[in-house]
């Protein structure tokens, strides 16, 4: 069986707080809503679907099945399921202010791996801003009380975004999307979130949406973030472009390239995802047809396949590169 360069169709998810720039700036197909596009997902709930080849209709996961663990690497077949889930944000709305569990919560109360996660900040309006962990050191029944209290927000950490800030989500880390941001995440492969607060606002079903306080207070961390956000990640010139990495960690290695010449991309132990944020490139690689790649192109370069971008100096293209290292 060929295995080859996968170009995928994300799944688009329409929750309330979500807009259009998904649907009418990367093209992707929705309702009136377009909140999430789940560009590189193996997930239950939701699988990207593969666009060309032999293997065209099928979902992602079904190739790797069809393909064995070598297709994703040894790290990533070390893990039951695969490993990771990327997505595109578009909050028109701000999003509630929740948390999510490390793997050893996860694991024994919902059955799933946990969720850390990052943020790659593509595009936002002036005066956007995020929450960020807390602004202070409290206790665990301190912060039970502010969300009872409706005084949550006095011991937010307030970050005011710009376009291409960066913020590494750890597990039970507090966190909330502003309104007007459009976000790039790359997260463990789970879709557990539990919400601390919603602004009292009614989902589709005209109740209010569910709020998961006892949760919440067991696996949020109550003291402030650590690690460096915003403008981080060194830049560095390479063959065909630059590279800014923007997040290693132990479930993903992520980069931001900017291609405007040729570039090698691929590694031998691990899957590659590169999604296309703005300008254009084609893809090639030895024995296949070019695939072109445009604002929300997605592609699984299975491992052990090297491949080469070629972009230009006028346009250069940016993508987010996610491997396993």
């Amino acid at each position: 069986m060929t295995i080859y360069p996968l170009l995928l169709n994300p799944v688009v998810k329409d929750y309330i707080w979500g807009g259009t720039r998904l649907k009418t700036e990367f093209g992707y197909e929705g309702g009136d809503i377009a909140s999430e596009a789940w560009v590189l997902s193996c997930h239950k709930d939701g699988r990207s679907v593969i666009q060309n080849g032999e293997l065209k209709g099928q979902a992602l996961s079904d190739a790797i099945s069809l393909w064995g663990k070598s297709s994703v690497g040894e790290r990533a077949a070390g893990f039951p399921y695969f490993p990771i889930l990327i997505k595109l944000i578009d909050a028109r709305d701000r999003l509630s202010v929740q948390v999510h569990p490390d793997n050893q919560y996860a694991l024994r109360a919902e059955g799933e791996y946990g969720k850390t996660e990052m943020w790659y900040v593509v595009d936002c309006e002036p005066g956007a801003h995020l929450i960020y962990g807390m602004n202070q050191t409290i206790k665990k029944d301190e912060f039970r009380a502010h969300i009872k209290g409706g005084t949550l927000s006095e011991v937010c950490n307030h970050v005011p975004v710009k376009k291409g800030d960066v913020f590494f989500i750890e597990a039970g880390t507090l966190h909330a999307i502003g309104s007007g941001i459009l976000i790039a995440e790359v997260q463990q492969n789970s879709n557990t979130t539990y919400r601390v607060s919603d602004y009292g606002r009614m989902g589709a079903d005209g109740k209010p949406r569910e709020l998961h306080i006892d949760k919440a207070v067991d696996v949020t961390i109550t003291t402030p973030p650590t690690r460096p956000y915003g403008n981080v990640g060194e830049i560095r010139t390479i063959p065909g472009g630059t590279v800014r990495q923007l997040t290693d960690c132990e479930f993903f290695h992520t980069d931001l390239l900017t291609v405007s010449d040729l570039m090698a991309v691929g590694k031998d132990d691990s899957f590659c995802s590169l999604l296309c944020l703005d300008g254009e490139c084609a893809l090639t690689s030895e024995g296949f047809e070019p695939i072109q790649l445009k604002k929300g192109s997605s592609i699984f370069l299975p491992a052990g396949m090297g491949a080469e971008l070629s972009g230009n100096t006028r346009f250069p293209a940016q993508l987010l590169y996610t491997n396993l290292k």
